[in-house]
């Protein structure tokens, strides 16, 4: 038998090497062997990172009854104690700690949770019974947008849309805010752009393919519209503003539309020298990044901006702007309501929308649109929302001011004005009418027997239905008034 060779101290090292670099990681990093309960507890100071190993499994008598959940004395809220079927409305207002408890359904919560949340949301926390389901998130707060400020105070602009509110498919917002003289800049975008001031005035400026130029100013309440490519530049007049613009792409991003500055940055100065037959001196002083919002010289009179080219102005039925705010509302129980869509605002081809004004207790109708998603926006009050998702899916959500909503079509819904001031809400449809389907003259228009078959509803009911849309019903102001079971709301 021949005598086994001896590597050399070189040779050994080098078949080290080799089964170090062969060896599979998952082989060659072999685990460590268990330390010691006293290594793993081995802490010069401050307690123990990690516990010891006979903390594993059962551990008789754990239990101590003393650190069991507890929930401070807490207030019900005026209503939240009635029947869960009837689905009061409630305010915790006055409440410091609200459980999530309706009727005899719920029960309390120990924590951790932040009560201003709860506050907000009621009809989220302790929802009605008639809730079923899980409705996809209908509600975002324009107040938790990442906001855009910018320098010099010239203003901000944050905005809305699928990135925050996936729903939200079809529109996205934007609300902007111009200091006193501060210019949104000369801009353009791939989607149409419909607003509305919602305080302050503003001059709107734009130019069309036709070589027709276009200058206005508009106060509160009124609306203006661009379709795709148009070119335009906002500025504020003396008292600055904030305006909403809704936009008919859900996945619209702002900072994402052509601006002049970037245009002109983006094109060699040989290029621009050529075009605009000027020396390149002349464009030695382009800004160097993008303005998007930025300060500039107090606008003039109105007058004095009017620029006439070769192919006239914009005019008629092809202005721009639409002054809503001198337009009188139509009146009803409960509220009003002013309707704004291409038949008497006709460039706004696909953008139909109500200002509708709620008083307290009062609920926009019941009802759906059948062509188009709502996008909406709370401007004044608080309130709540049932959608109803067919076939058998509801949620109902509570809104405030600044907060956007989203209802798809075909999805029943009201409004309900849950507060002590009017709603004041913003209704935008992707429609060339405003048009919706008022379940109220649904049924008077549907004959009584059938209603009668289906729903088991009283005559007295049928004869009290209008013929007519509604839009807004009123109601009683004290909310909670059939908590004892009986009466009408």
């Amino acid at each position: 038998m021949p005598t086994p060779q001896v590597p050399s101290s070189r040779g050994f090292y080098q078949a080290l090497l080799f089964l170090a670099l062969t060896i599979p990681a998952h082989i060659h990093a072999l685990p460590a062997s268990p330390r010691s309960t006293n290594q793993v507890n081995d802490e010069s100071s401050g307690g123990t990172l990690r516990g010891s190993l006979s903390l594993q499994g059962q551990i008789p008598n754990e239990v101590d009854s003393a650190n069991s959940a507890v929930v401070s004395p807490y207030d019900m809220a005026p209503g939240q104690d009635a029947d869960a079927s009837l689905g009061i409305p409630f305010t915790w207002e006055n409440t410091d700690e609200p459980q999530p408890i309706r009727g005899s359904y719920g029960a309390t919560d120990p924590g951790p949770q932040t009560y201003a949340y709860s506050k907000l949301n009621p009809d989220i926390v302790a929802p009605p019974i008639s809730d079923k389901g899980s409705v996809d998130n209908p509600k975002w707060p324009m107040e938790l947008s990442h906001n855009r400020i910018l320098p010099d105070g010239a203003g901000w602009a944050r905005q809305e849309n699928t990135d925050v509110l996936p729903l939200a498919s079809e529109m996205a917002g934007v609300d902007m805010r111009l200091a006193p003289g501060a210019y949104r800049e000369l801009h353009w975008h791939s989607a149409s752009e419909w607003a509305y001031v919602l305080n302050g005035s503003v001059r709107v400026q734009a130019f069309n393919e036709n070589g027709q130029a276009f200058v206005d100013d508009v106060q509160t309440g009124d609306v203006w519209f661009f379709p795709p490519g148009v070119p335009h530049s906002l500025q504020a007049l003396d008292q600055g503003c904030e305006f909403l613009l809704v936009f008919d792409q859900g996945d619209f991003d702002d900072s994402g539309t052509g601006m002049i500055s970037e245009m002109f940055l983006r094109t060699p100065k040989e290029v621009l020298s050529k075009n605009f037959n000027a020396p390149l001196s002349d464009f030695d002083d382009l800004p160097t990044d993008e303005l998007y919002i930025f300060n500039g010289t107090p606008a003039p009179k109105l007058s004095a901006q009017n620029t006439t080219g070769p192919g006239g102005v914009v005019q008629g039925n092809q202005s721009y702007t639409y002054h809503l705010s001198k337009q009188s509302a139509y009146e009803v129980p409960g509220g009003n309501i002013k309707i704004i869509d291409p038949l008497n605002f006709p460039l706004a081809s696909m953008f139909s929308a109500a200002l509708v004004t709620i008083e307290p207790g009062a609920m926009r109708e019941l009802h759906w649109h059948s062509t188009s998603d709502e996008w909406g926006f709370f401007i004044a009050g608080e309130g709540r929302v049932t959608a109803y998702e067919p076939p058998s899916t509801g949620g109902t959500f509570d809104f405030q001011a600044g907060d956007v909503s989203y209802v798809p079509a075909m999805f029943s819904h009201y409004i309900e004005n849950t507060g002590t001031e009017d709603i004041v809400f913003l209704e935008v449809l992707k429609a060339p009418e405003f048009t919706d389907i008022s379940v109220g003259q649904w049924l008077k228009l549907t004959p009584e027997q059938i209603v009668k078959d289906t729903l088991h509803l009283p005559q007295s009911l049928l004869d009290g239905l209008s013929p007519n849309k509604q839009y807004i019903v009123q109601g009683d102001k004290n909310l909670t008034a059939l908590a004892g079971g009986s009466g009408t709301a």
